[in-house]
Formats: structure tokens, C-alpha cells, sequence
């Protein structure tokens, strides 16, 4: 347990904690830890969900199928991220989405029943769990209206820049990569892979950006 502790002391579920508190926290709240291989499902659509999971290695995808076998990407899920925290809050009985292992990942699970609820030795820490849950939850749910900022775009071309734009702000530069390859952000922005490969292209004769893989440049100041 010991060799995640650098990555959960930045998890914003152990905010305000220090490294010698948070070996207790997580004896306290008796988390378990599990391997998962690239593509293997760590939780499935339909699926009690009643904890939640931490990245400590790895990256997931929480995605969603419509009947007819089409895959839309909710969200990237990087080390050092949480997930299934809003679901376990809302006591859902059935997951609407299914996490997968986008690489290979180690998840660490915590009940949600131990966060919320004071242990039986009157933990002093478990009210700075619940403010930091709170966060969590808020910040997540920006996250989310960002991602319908892009969708609510009508074109293939504008939810790309619209997406392109709020890296350049989340990681502060012009120059930047990107969590997804090309099906992966056709998957999350809910657009076609040629049509988006056939934007990206206009986009860079255009001079707006550059590209290779999943690194970008924008070129242009502010998107419209």
C-alpha cells in the first residue's frame, strides 16, 4: 500500500491530510486493491454499484452502449482519479455505464458505506472525507457540463475546437496531449471517425492546429 501513497496524498478525496495520517485513513476505511488488463471490465452497465475506485496505476474509460452497439466515452478517468463516487451518493441500483481499463490499471475500491458513515473509533478524519466527497462531487459536475458545452455544438468541427480549447485551458499551454486516440475522441465527442479525421485534416490546412497522434497545437487564440 505504501507505493500508492504519493499518488493518493494528491487525490483530492484525501485533501487536507497528511502523510502520516493517511496510512490510518486507509487502514480506517480497509480499501481494497485489484489489477485489471487493457479493455477488461472493472464494472459493468447493470451492476450494483456500493464503492468506489481510485486509479492508482493506469487510466479507465467510463463509457455507455446504445442497443444498437454504439459506444459513446462519458469521461477519461487518469491516475490519481476517482470514480463511481456520484452513482454509489446516489445509491443507484443499477450502473447506467460501464467502467473499462483503457490500459492496464491497478483500481484501489473504498466502500462508500466507510466514508460516510464515523467508524467505530470515532475517526477524526471522516469529516474532512465528507467535505472532500462534496468536491469532488461539485467538480465533477462541471466536468459534466463541460462535456455538453461540446456536445451541444452542431458541427463536427466545433465540438473539436470546443474540446481542443478547454485543454489548452486545463493544462495551461497551447501545446498539449490528449487522453484519446482518434476512435476514442470520435467515442467521446459523438461524431463519426472519418468525419472527425476529415475535420483535423481542414483544421491543420486551415493553420488553426497541428497534430500528430494525440498531441495537439493550437495555432488560433480564442475559439468562437
Amino acid at each position: 500500500m505504501k507505493k500508492y501513497l504519493n499518488i493518493l496524498k494528491h487525490n483530492p478525496l484525501f485533501a487536507n491530510m497528511t502523510e502520516e495520517e493517511l496510512p490510518i485513513m486507509l487502514d480506517c476505511l480497509m480499501v481494497k486493491v485489484r489489477d485489471f488488463s487493457k479493455n477488461e471490465i472493472i464494472l459493468m452497465a447493470g451492476d450494483r454499484i456500493d464503492r468506489v475506485g481510485i486509479v492508482v496505476e493506469g487510466s479507465v474509460h467510463i463509457v455507455k452502449e446504445d442497443i444498437m452497439g454504439n459506444r459513446t466515452i462519458i469521461a477519461h478517468i487518469a491516475t490519481g482519479q476517482i470514480f463511481g463516487e456520484a452513482f454509489s451518493c446516489a445509491s443507484t441500483e443499477k450502473l447506467p455505464v460501464t467502467v473499462m481499463a483503457s490500459v492496464n490499471c491497478t483500481i484501489m475500491f473504498i466502500d462508500y458505506n466507510r466514508i460516510i458513515n464515523t467508524c467505530s473509533n470515532a475517526c477524526l478524519f471522516h469529516h474532512r472525507l465528507l467535505e472532500n466527497m462534496l468536491g469532488i462531487l461539485a467538480r465533477k459536475n462541471i466536468m459534466l457540463n463541460n462535456k455538453i458545452e461540446h456536445m451541444s455544438k452542431r458541427s463536427t468541427r466545433d465540438k473539436v475546437l470546443s474540446y481542443l480549447f478547454e485543454q489548452t485551458q486545463q493544462q495551461e499551454r497551447r501545446s498539449f496531449k490528449i487522453p484519446f486516440n482518434r476512435q476514442e475522441l470520435a467515442d467521446y465527442l459523438c461524431v463519426d471517425r472519418s468525419a472527425l479525421s476529415n475535420e483535423l485534416s481542414k483544421l491543420r490546412e486551415e493553420g488553426i492546429l497541428e497534430f500528430n497522434k494525440n498531441e495537439f497545437n493550437l495555432l488560433m487564440d480564442e475559439f468562437h
